[in-house]
C-alpha cells in the first residue's frame, strides 16, 4: 500500500470509494480512502495475460536474388518478432528465394534441399534460441525427380514437429508450379506445439474450402497460409482490387465456416513481372480482420489470438455440429453428372 501525505480538505477522496487518478500514475489504482490527513492508495492489481492467448508473428518480407541474404534476413526478423513476444512465427511461401515459378527452368531445381536439411537445422537452432515455434515454407527435394512445396513446423525446443506438402498445385500465367512441385501426399494435418494446435496449408490451397475444413476437423486452432501472391502486369486497377478482395474474402470465410483463426503471410515487392501485394493479415473465428500489413512495405505483425474465442464462436455458430456428413459422399466426385447425385 502506498501512502501520500496530503491535506484531506479538497483533495482526499470521500470515505466511499471513488475513481480518481493516482498521483503515482497508471501503475496504481485510482481508488483512494481518506483517513484524517492521510490518503491511502491501493496498488492496482496487474492485468493477467489470458493464459489461453497465443501471440502470433507474421513476417512480410521482400526477397532478393541471393538465398543466403533472404535467409539471414528471415532469421533476424524471427528474433525481432520473438522480442515482441511472439510465440509462433510464420514466414512467407518459399522465403529463401525470389518466387522462381514465373519461368520453367531446370537449373532452378538447384534451390531445392532435403528435409531435414540445412535450412531446418538452422531454423531449429533459431527456434530453440528464441523459444518460438516457426512455420517455414521450403522447396523440398524428396529424391531425384520428386520435389515438393513444403511447410515445416519447428517447435520452440528446436524439434521438427511435422511438415505439410502443398496439395493444390497451380499452373497459371507466371505461376508455373506444376513444373516444379509434385502434389502433396501427407494429407491435411494438425500439429501439437508449445503454442497450440497448428494447421498449415500453402498459398493456392487458400482457394479450396475442403482443405481448410479437413484441417479444422483434425483439431487446428490456428490455420497458417504461407503465401506468394501478387498482381500480373498490365492488369487494370479494378481487376487488381477484385483479385485481392477475393483472396481476402475466401480466407475470412474459412475462419468463419470453421470457427478458427486464419493467418495469411504474403511476400511484398516486385520480382520479375509480378508485384506481390503483401497485406498479410489475421482473421479471428468470426471472420474479422484483427491485424493487417501494408501492400508495399516489409513488416512484422505480432498479434494476440485468444483461443477462447474459438469455443465461444462455435457455440453460437455451430456449423460443425450441423454438418450433414451422411449426405456429402458426392463431394469426392470430380463432377456430378445428371441423375448421379447420391
Amino acid at each position: 500500500m502506498l501512502i501520500s501525505r496530503k491535506r484531506s480538505l479538497g483533495y482526499c477522496a470521500p470515505p466511499n470509494r471513488t475513481n480518481r487518478k493516482s498521483a503515482f500514475g497508471n501503475r496504481h489504482s485510482q481508488i483512494a480512502l481518506a483517513f484524517g490527513h492521510w490518503t491511502f492508495y491501493t496498488p492496482a492489481m496487474p492485468k493477467k495475460r489470458n493464459t489461453n492467448t497465443v501471440r502470433v508473428g507474421l513476417l512480410q518480407m521482400s526477397c532478393e536474388e541471393r538465398p543466403e541474404a533472404n535467409f539471414k534476413k528471415a532469421i533476424t526478423r524471427i528474433g525481432d518478432a520473438a522480442k515482441k513476444g511472439a510465440q509462433v512465427v510464420c514466414l512467407q511461401e518459399l522465403f529463401r528465394s525470389q518466387y522462381f515459378c514465373q519461368t520453367e527452368d531446370i537449373d532452378l531445381f538447384k534451390l531445392a534441399e532435403p528435409i531435414p536439411g540445412p535450412s531446418t537445422e538452422a531454423l531449429a537452432k533459431v527456434a530453440k534460441q528464441h523459444k518460438v515455434v516457426i512455420v517455414a515454407s521450403l522447396f523440398e527435394k524428396r529424391t531425384a525427380g520428386i520435389y515438393h512445396n513444403t511447410a515445416v513446423i519447428i517447435d520452440a525446443n528446436g524439434k521438427l514437429t511435422g511438415k505439410y506438402r502443398k496439395m493444390h498445385i497451380p499452373d497459371d500465367p507466371l505461376y508455373y508450379e506444376k513444373f516444379y512441385f509434385t502434389p502433396g501426399d501427407l494429407g491435411f494435418q494438425t500439429h501439437d506445439t508449445s503454442a497450440g494446435k497448428i494447421g498449415t496449408l500453402v498459398c493456392w490451397d487458400q482457394w479450396f474450402p475442403e482443405a481448410a475444413r479437413l484441417t479444422a476437423l483434425s483439431g487446428a486452432q490456428i490455420l497458417f497460409y504461407p503465401t506468394a501472391i501478387g498482381w500480373l502486369p498490365d492488369e487494370d486497377e479494378e481487376m487488381n482490387l477484385a483479385q485481392h478482395s477475393a483472396w481476402e474474402t475466401i480466407q475470412r470465410a474459412h475462419a468463419i465456416a470453421n470457427g478458427l483463426y486464419v493467418v495469411a503471410v504474403n511476400r511484398v515487392g516486385s520480382e520479375g513481372k509480378l508485384t506481390f501485394w503483401g497485406q498479410s493479415f489475421v482473421a479471428d473465428p468470426f471472420g474479422r480482420i484483427i491485424a493487417k500489413a501494408s501492400a508495399d512495405q516489409e513488416e512484422i505483425l505480432v498479434v494476440d489470438c485468444d483461443l477462447n474465442k474459438i469455443e465461444e464462436t462455435r457455440q453460437n455458430w455451430p456449423f460443425l455440429r450441423d454438418r450433414r456428413i451422411d449426405s456429402y459422399t458426392a463431394i469426392g466426385s470430380r463432377f456430378l453428372e445428371p441423375n448421379v447425385i447420391k
